[in-house]
């Protein structure tokens, strides 16, 4: 496939094969954008933000409204795309593909919505005669920059809260899982979207971010990622709006009073989904001494019995991480956890880029499995003894995206809800769990700002103050 810039489908010298996780076959391949490509993907989306900020609310609504019954019509074939490039399995894939026109028909509506107000001026001595007022107008030029694991919806987060706000967007997506994004640039155009009001560069974000992200063109940045890189992102973007969704490792509660088969049930789905590889999947799990043996025996054959296999299966329930890299990494957190007096209850082991479903026990807080980011297919648990230690524990991390409890004390529930420091509380069910209509996102090191249509347009946006002198009456 080509890039989509400045108008046209390009191609580039160099070209970088997308490969599949599973099978390791090439499916396609794709430029990887030269600087001065670069360069012209700037100059155009400085040029469509005039085009896209001429829109009306009307306007832009029935483009996204357009694109949604567009992609309707090719939810099995973006579904087949994701499961091929991303490695997770169809029914996961069909579910991802099969959110994207209800999202698209937010964005669409929370983008007519946009409102200032008035501001009571002449409540300030020597104001009369003024009347004041606030708008909401488009940023501009918004980069998004996105990650494998999602690459539709996450992808669309980005893209359809900022359109929906009037900017020209350039989207860079993650060079492991460039065709969605493509195939979704296709989507947007046959929509009617204005020239260049989208444009879809591929390549290494290593060797591209900087260029793309230090531009002054550039008024917006929303970003998905590791905290790694999003702190250089950070470092290099200079003054310009910034959202970023870091790194995480999502924490869990286990009280006495809990529904062990609810909790072993919803935790063979929460730590598992996508091979581990999402931002909020469940990997601390403190569970009460109390129900400890129990909650581990429950959990087990829930666990061993995610079938595992090529994510083209009907009833593959698991399948390959992006890359063997990033398998053998999760491998060897496991080992390291069992060297430094952890077991592992099942799984554990990998051939090639699929992992076992693996669940660790006995894990020590500071253990790497524990106080970093998996993002693999497997749990870490840890015995407690009482609420507070477990909520100490939950906040003792660098990270703050999600956190979970299950009780059934609602005066407990919302005591973890008051105290614990992270962007989403679920209670009565893992962290993985996300409504596209919320805000989500985190604190600390989990990174700034917030997605969800509503919040993302408002980000999107820039505040204007309005100010009208010599107004009799």
């Amino acid at each position: 496939m080509k890039m989509y810039i400045n108008g046209r489908w390009a191609d580039s010298v160099q070209m970088t094969p997308v490969v599949s996780p599973y099978s390791g076959e090439t499916i396609d391949t794709v430029p990887d954008a030269a600087f001065h490509q670069v360069e012209e993907a700037l100059a155009a989306a400085e040029k469509a933000a005039v085009v896209m900020g001429e829109l009306t609310s009307y306007d832009r609504y029935s483009i996204l409204m357009r694109a949604a019954d567009i992609f309707s019509r090719k939810v099995e074939d973006f579904a087949r795309t994701v499961s091929l490039e991303e490695g997770k399995p169809l029914s996961e894939s069909r579910g991802e593909a099969g959110r994207v026109p209800d999202l698209l028909r937010l964005c669409a509506f929370e983008g007519s919505q946009l409102r200032g107000e008035t501001l009571p001026i002449d409540a300030q001595s020597g104001a009369k005669g003024k009347v004041g007022l606030t708008q909401r107008t488009p940023c501009g030029v918004v980069l998004a920059i996105s990650p494998f694991n999602y690459p539709l919806l996450l992808v669309l987060h980005k893209i359809g809260p900022a359109i929906a706000a009037g900017n020209a967007v350039i989207l860079k997506p993650a060079s492991t899982t460039p065709l969605s994004s493509l195939k979704l640039t296709e989507v947007f155009l046959e929509a009617g979207l204005p020239e260049n009001g989208l444009q879809c560069i591929t390549g290494s974000g290593a060797r591209l971010g900087a260029a793309l992200c230090a531009d002054s063109r550039v008024r917006k940045i929303t970003f998905t990622g590791s905290t790694e890189v999003g702190e250089k992102l950070a470092r290099v973007s200079g003054v310009k709006k910034l959202s970023l969704e870091l790194g995480s490792n999502c924490g869990m509660v286990v009280l006495p009073d809990a529904d062990i088969e609810q909790v072993a049930a919803a935790t063979a789905i929460g730590g598992y989904v996508n091979a581990g590889q999402v931002c909020i999947s469940t990997q601390r799990i403190l569970a009460h001494r109390k129900i400890y043996d129990d909650f581990l025996s429950a959990l087990k054959p829930k666990v061993e019995s995610i079938k595992l296999g090529d994510p083209l299966l009907e009833d593959t329930k698991l399948s390959a991480m992006i890359t063997v890299r990033d398998a053998e990494r999760v491998e060897a957190w496991f080992k390291e956890a069992t060297q430094n007096g952890a077991r592992i209850l099942t799984g554990g082991e990998r051939q090639g880029a699929l992992v076992m479903p693996t669940i660790v026990a006995d894990v020590k807080p500071q253990m790497r499995i524990s106080c970093e980011e998996l993002f693999g297919p497997g749990v870490a648990v840890t015995p407690v003894d009482t609420t507070e230690e477990a909520i100490t524990l939950i906040n003792d991390s660098k990270y703050g995206l999600g956190a979970a409890i299950f009780t059934r004390d609602l005066n407990t529930a919302w005591r973890f809800a008051r105290e614990v420091r992270s962007g989403t509380i679920q209670i009565n069910w893992t962290p993985l769990w996300r409504a596209d209509l919320m805000p989500y996102g985190g604190f600390k090191g989990s990174g700034i700002g917030r997605e969800g249509p509503r919040y993302a347009i408002e980000e999107m946006t820039e505040l204007k103050t309005v100010v009208f002198h010599g107004i009799e009456g």
